[in-house]
């Protein structure tokens, strides 16, 4: 049991070739062998996942019917809250805070018999592309253990690439699931803004936060934002729709499908490898016959820009309430300025208090208009840019990193590493709905593209992926670390 999916194995498991049990003590088994050198989790939950799989077991047994991911065994990155469990952010801050309430996300997975093995690794507060920066140390790309999983839900794409987890939530504020995913090989899908509910997420920048699936194929990313994808009133950036079985759009027809592709995601940093790959990819698309349309998005140029002034703004104001009085952790001092200034100093790591300062300091007085409020106008015509491509595409085809994986320390300069983010955070910016699936390999490292989609244009991009990854099974492999 090398390449796993939630699908094949619901297929066994109602047909009873295997138990929700003997699965979940095999993947647990395997996951306490790889963990020591993949390190993608932060907290287990076993005793827990074993009596939810001999429910599922009880069930399957007196015929009745279970939903998709009954009994498949996943993981949760540890900034969405389980009731009862850990929910750290890879933070010293809330290093022993437990949550006292479930995010929406779980409690739909729990309507559908999920099963959580445990917490995965992050980067602090989801602040980063490498995870690098949690607090409890890096987890390994299975692919190559000398390279980053990508981040910041770079321990959710480890667990997953590793076999640790058959699937594994995220979170995308500025390409945090399709980045990782890329880097290992897997789907990531990061969902239009306001799809799937954001309560229970603990805050990065709210206006651009997402949560979403990474897992092995494009049919296990349609069962996950089936299951977690739906209006929360406790969420009021959630989009009151009907409920949709995003399975229905699993289709390898791709004719007449208008694929746009913008300049301005291939320019310089793009590595040769990647750009060869995606060039590959649409010719498959235009033999099927898609058409090809160049479009211009002009301010992907100022997209980084924008992302970190808007991001650290509101990071500034969701990280406020770390202070050491209300919950999580605390430095005694000699007064409650002084307690404050030692628990923040102690609390956060070197990248959550460059972003907060940063923050602070577009929005003070005097830098509000000259920053926060031009990068604010930056989006809107960012949006429109988006707007009037899709007037003429369906969906827009972009790399999802500048290359492979990179080396543990490759980027000294944050600076350098920020840019990395160029393909992915004018995403987030318009709140459009992205997927990353496999496109080839460079050095044996996997190499991703992105097919973005206009809001709530999840049908469409999983269409395309689908068509893709059923002609391409040679990317869909597993990582040398994932063998069971």
């Amino acid at each position: 049991m090398s390449q796993i999916t939630i699908h094949d194995l619901h297929d066994k498991l109602t047909a009873k070739e295997i138990s929700a049990v003997e699965l979940t003590k095999q993947m647990i088994a395997h996951r306490d062998a790889a963990e020591g050198e993949i390190h993608a989790y932060l907290s287990v939950s076993d005793e827990a996942a074993l009596a939810r799989a001999a429910a599922v077991d009880a069930r399957i047994a007196a015929g009745e019917a279970i939903s998709d991911m009954a009994g498949i065994p996943g993981a949760v990155k540890d900034n969405i809250c389980i009731k009862g469990e850990t929910c750290t952010a890879a933070s010293r801050m809330l290093e022993h805070w437990v949550a006292p309430y479930n995010a929406t996300v779980i409690e739909k997975l729990e309507a559908e018999d999920y099963i959580s093995l445990g917490k995965t690794n992050l980067d602090e507060f989801a602040m980063g592309s490498s995870t690098e920066n949690s607090y409890f140390g890096p987890s390994r790309n299975p692919w190559d253990t000398e390279c980053v999983p990508g981040g910041s839900s770079g321990g959710s794409a480890a667990a997953v690439a590793a076999n640790e987890a058959v699937w594994a939530l995220g979170s995308d504020t500025g390409g945090s699931i399709r980045q990782p995913a890329s880097f290992c090989g897997l789907v990531g899908l990061k969902p239009t803004y306001g799809l799937v509910s954001r309560y229970g997420l603990l805050a990065f920048a709210s206006s651009l936060d997402q949560i979403g699936p990474i897992v092995k194929d494009v049919t296990d990313a349609a069962i996950v934002l089936n299951a977690i994808a739906g209006h929360d009133p406790r969420d009021s950036t959630s989009i009151p729709m009907e409920k949709k079985d995003y399975k229905k759009a699993l289709k390898t027809d791709v004719k007449g499908l208008r694929i746009g592709v913008p300049d301005e995601f291939f320019g310089p940093g793009i590595k040769e490898e990647t750009k060869a790959a995606i060039q590959s990819a649409l010719k498959f698309y235009e033999g099927e016959g898609a058409e090809i349309v160049p479009v211009s998005i002009p301010h992907i140029k100022s997209g980084v820009s924008v992302y970190y002034i808007i991001a650290p703004a509101e990071a500034s104001s969701n990280l406020a309430r770390y202070d050491g009085v209300g919950f999580g952790f605390r430095m005694p001092g000699e007064d409650i300025v002084d307690m404050y200034i030692k628990t923040r100093s102690a609390g956060f790591g070197k990248e959550v208090k460059r972003r907060i300062m940063l923050g602070n300091y577009v929005l003070s007085a005097g830098y509000y208009d000259a920053y926060y409020l031009k990068a604010l106008k930056v989006r809107k015509l960012l949006k429109e840019d988006f707007d009037q491509a899709f007037a003429k595409c369906d969906v827009i085809a972009a790399p999802s990193a500048s290359g492979a994986a990179f080396k543990f320390g490759a980027f000294s300069d944050p600076l350098s590493l920020y840019m990395e983010d160029i393909c992915t955070v004018p995403v987030n910016l318009v709140g459009a709905p992205s997927i990353s699936i496999p496109v080839g390999f460079h050095d044996g490292m996997p190499l991703g593209m992105q097919l973005i989609g206009p809001t709530l244009g999840e049908e469409r991009i999983l269409n395309a992926a689908y068509a893709f990854e059923q002609a391409h099974p040679e990317y869909t492999k597993t990582a040398p670390k994932g063998d069971m």
